[in-house]
């Protein structure tokens, strides 16, 4: 999730240069949505992880 996450940073990026500011708006907001949702999900992982271990 990552992975699309900097995907979606990069187009975000390319667009913003070449002038596509709507494209770009788009492309930052999923790269911004995805971050925090693989955040989110490492975070509980982490807390799960350390609760099975005795």
């Amino acid at each position: 999730m990552l992975h699309y996450a900097v995907a979606f940073l990069v187009i975000a990026l390319i667009a913003a240069v070449l002038g596509f500011g709507g494209i770009a708006a788009d492309a930052a907001g999923i790269a911004k949505l995805l971050f925090f949702v693989f955040a989110a999900m490492a975070a509980v992982a982490f807390v799960i992880g350390l609760k099975r271990k005795p």
